[in-house]
Formats: C-alpha cells, sequence, structure tokens
C-alpha cells in the first residue's frame, strides 16, 4: 500500500527534500499554496503534511493559512500527521498554533535532513 505525503512549499528557500521523502518510502504530492493543499487534502487525504508555519501578523483570528488547512486536515484525515518546518524567531507564534492542533514534529530552520529523516521514519513506521 502506496503511503502519500503532501509537502506543501508556499516560500521555500530552503532545499527541496522530495528525494529525501521519496527516500522514506513516500509518494509525493505538491502544492504551492494552502488553498491548492486544502483541495488536494478534500480530494485524496494525505498519510502525512508537511508544511511551513509562515506567521501574518495582519490575521485577526490566525497565526497563518497553516490553520486552515490543518483544521481540514482534522476533518478529513484525522490520523494524517503533520509536520512543520518554521523560523525559529516565530516560535512563540508557533506555540499558540501548537496549543489547537497536534503536530506529529516541528523543524526549525535551517532544516537539518538527518532530523527530517528521523520523523519522516517514525511518521512511516506509526
Amino acid at each position: 500500500m502506496s503511503r502519500t505525503l503532501l509537502s506543501v512549499v508556499e516560500l521555500g528557500g530552503y532545499p527541496s527534500f522530495a528525494t529525501r521523502y521519496q527516500a522514506a518510502g513516500f509518494e509525493v504530492v505538491s502544492a504551492s499554496s494552502m488553498r491548492k493543499a486544502i483541495s488536494l487534502v478534500n480530494r485524496s487525504p494525505p498519510d502525512v503534511v508537511v508544511a511551513e508555519f509562515n506567521f501574518q501578523s495582519d490575521f485577526r483570528d490566525r497565526t497563518s493559512n497553516l490553520e486552515s488547512l490543518l483544521a481540514t486536515l482534522q476533518a478529513r484525515a484525522p490520523g494524517a500527521k503533520a509536520i512543520v518546518f518554521y523560523e525559529p524567531q516565530h516560535r512563540p507564534h508557533l506555540e499558540r498554533l501548537l496549543a489547537r492542533f497536534p503536530l506529529f514534529a516541528v523543524l526549525s530552520f535551517p532544516i537539518e535532513e538527518a532530523a527530517l529523516a528521523e520523523v519522516l521514519a517514525r511518521a512511516g513506521a506509526s
């Protein structure tokens, strides 16, 4: 049975980890916006989602668009594991997100490939 990983890269600025995801045994589906990612989750719920936490101070009731994706995951794919990349200076804002949504793992930039590989192995094993 093939496991699917949805990679959401909105801002990027870091190496593509597609080969790392594939090496961990995942079929990779990509989206360049949260809107596209939510549409993909609704059509075919993934086993794992890897996304960036991009803090947006202009939101009144949320910290980022990631919250919309996580809410969709809870409804459509409650067993999916969410792995989130974040900028260290945004950790206080990420804490608000962590209080509302269960995340499988969080990794701060710059992403260490060994740490990512370990998280992907755990995600694939459980």
